[in-house]
């Protein structure tokens, strides 16, 4: 019978691999948003610069020219972040749920009955999540940022273009991109830090819930371990404090001198890791031997292992979750030993909507009898 530590852990580290695929998802999403702009905005940028036909390659009253197109890039970014804001408190409100709901079960009923889960409201939370900084802004100022970035990146064509004599037609082509994925244009820039400053608000969202709900719920917990390994990308600084343990609440090392500093999915952009909290026993949180039966006391007792890799955890998972994971194909080649898992794994994964996140949340909680 696995233990209560085990049962969350296992439930933790499978619900952060399903929202490091869901921030990749929105990430898409919010670059279809924006590249719906594309059109109107290029063709802006045409008539704009059809009207300049000053000798020598000079180009005063550019920015005059230009209002059009910055007034179609701010409509544009203005959308994205509208439907931003409301994904995230659509996300924040789910993994406030999730984490309710998976504590609510895993933890014996005759536990819950003597100290209670206490809940947390997702609205503060939101509140908390997009209004703190991450990595030097919040997520209205880093989107105001990917705004002004992508105005100058076109701009700086169009004054390099004009400058050296380019026919209209190409300098489109050096912002819009002349490789049929056009991924060597000018805009190319914006959907690259577009998707990074979705997936780090994800990764965010997520830590601002752990850690609202692991404070709420510090008497239930003895330390906080980061569990950094969810592939082999992970960055240098959070392989080091992979598997280390650190006080609940004022985040103290135990055992080592590594800070936390920021924590799990916040020290750094798109910053994927996460930290799972290991319960006290039985003992520890006062209850005597009378009042709980020995199943119990026995499930409150199990430890987890401090230091777990991401091919261990994996191997360990039944045959569903890792078809979840690794979909169905390449579950089943995993199994057969036919393809090492670096071949065929990559984060990214199928895109999920959170829709989808929660109903794969849902079929594991069945399966794991919560």
């Amino acid at each position: 019978m696995p233990s209560v530590n085990q049962i969350i852990r296992d439930e933790l580290l499978a619900h952060a691999i399903g929202l490091d695929q869901y921030g990749s998802g929105l990430a898409h999403r919010m670059i279809l948003l924006l590249n719906r702009a594309d059109t109107e905005l290029l063709a802006a940028v045409a008539q704009a610069l059809a009207s300049i036909d000053l000798p020598g390659g000079r180009i005063d009253g550019l920015e005059e020219l230009l209002a059009p197109v910055q007034r179609i890039n701010t409509a544009a970014y203005r959308k994205v972040l509208d439907t931003l804001m409301a994904e995230m408190r659509h996300l924040l409100a789910y993994e406030v749920e999730f984490q309710s709901t998976l504590f609510g079960r895993a933890i014996p009923g005759e536990v819950l009955a003597r100290v209670p889960l206490t809940t947390i409201d997702a609205e503060q939370v939101y509140a908390n999540a997009v209004n703190e900084a991450f990595q030097g802004a919040n997520l209205q100022r880093w989107m105001a940022g990917a705004e002004r970035n992508r105005l100058k990146a076109i701009k700086s064509a169009i004054s390099t273009g004009r400058v050296h004599g380019e026919a209209i037609h190409n300098i489109i082509s050096e912002i819009r991109g002349a490789t049929p994925n056009q991924t060597d244009g000018k805009l190319e820039g914006s959907r690259r830090g577009l998707a990074s400053i979705v997936r780090t608000a994800s990764a965010h969202a997520g830590a601002e819930v752990r850690a609202a709900f692991y404070q709420a719920n510090v008497r239930l917990i003895v330390a906080e371990q980061w569990v950094a390994v969810l592939d082999n990308r992970t960055s240098s600084m959070c392989r080091l404090r992979d598997g280390k343990r650190y006080t609940p609440g004022d985040h103290q090392p135990i055992g080592h001198n590594v800070p936390w500093l920021r924590g799990p999915g916040k020290l750094h952009c798109y910053c994927r890791p996460h930290s799972e909290p290991i319960l006290k026993s039985f003992s520890m949180l006062g209850l005597s031997l009378g009042e709980i039966g020995p199943r119990v006391r026995e499930s409150m007792d199990g430890d987890v292992p401090a230091n777990i890799t991401y091919l261990a955890w994996l191997a360990d998972q039944s045959a569903a979750r890792q078809d979840e994971i690794l979909g169905p194909t390449r579950g089943r080649l995993y199994r057969e030993g036919r393809m090492p898992l670096e071949e065929m794994y990559s984060s990214r994964g199928d895109y999920l909507t959170l829709d989808q996140l929660r109903a794969r949340d849902a079929a594991a909680f069945r399966r794991a009898g919560l």
